[in-house]
């Protein structure tokens, strides 16, 4: 089983490509997706979140906008969250990539932000990066609601450069070319 690693920087159209790769009818791992399923009601990282931060449960479930709100811009503050989160994932992923092996699929892509930061790249026999050029990012990131330049800065201060995973990457997207470009290159990991 090929194993493709997904990543981008926020707001590059990672997002938008992962959902191609599932109308290609390619299984996808959701890094971000399984996050919001441990912090949903009755999740696993629930009760390690809401102590490590009080007053950031809310019926049963974390309140993600008030632990945002805690986090952004502390470092020691994320890396508590990340330690909580991470391991969860991590099993998620291995679960996932158990299943597949199973149901004996030729690919899969794993779709997760942190590829470089967390070492998931190692997992993988091919890295993609989407990039997009810097006034495009801003423009589709300060666009979503309750966004800010310092949360924006905060989240870039996070990842890996841009010219670091574009030197690092097996496969480049580009995503401000038009989905046809995008579609193309795709197509050629596939096939």
């Amino acid at each position: 089983m090929r194993i493709l690693g997904l990543t981008g920087s926020v707001g590059m159209g990672k997002s938008t490509v992962a959902e191609m790769f599932r109308r290609m009818r390619v299984p996808v791992f959701d890094a971000d997706a399984a996050v919001h399923r441990a912090m949903a009601k009755g999740g696993a990282a629930v009760a390690d979140v809401a102590a490590a931060f009080p007053g950031v449960e809310r019926d049963g479930a974390i309140d993600r906008r008030a632990l945002g709100a805690l986090v952004l811009g502390d470092r020691a503050k994320l890396t508590r969250l990340e330690a909580i989160l991470h391991p969860l994932v991590g099993q998620a992923e291995r679960q996932f990539l158990a299943r597949m092996r199973a149901a004996r699929r030729a690919a899969v892509v794993l779709d997760v932000p942190l590829l470089f930061e967390t070492g998931g790249y190692r997992r993988c026999d091919t890295v993609l990066v989407v990039w997009a050029p810097d006034f495009l990012q801003r423009a589709r990131v300060l666009a979503r609601p309750g966004m800010t330049e310092a949360r924006l800065r905060f989240l870039r201060a996070q990842q890996t450069s841009e010219r670091e995973k574009r030197r690092r990457a097996d496969i480049l997207v580009p995503s401000g070319l038009g989905k046809a470009v995008t579609w193309r290159r795709l197509r050629a990991w596939i096939h």
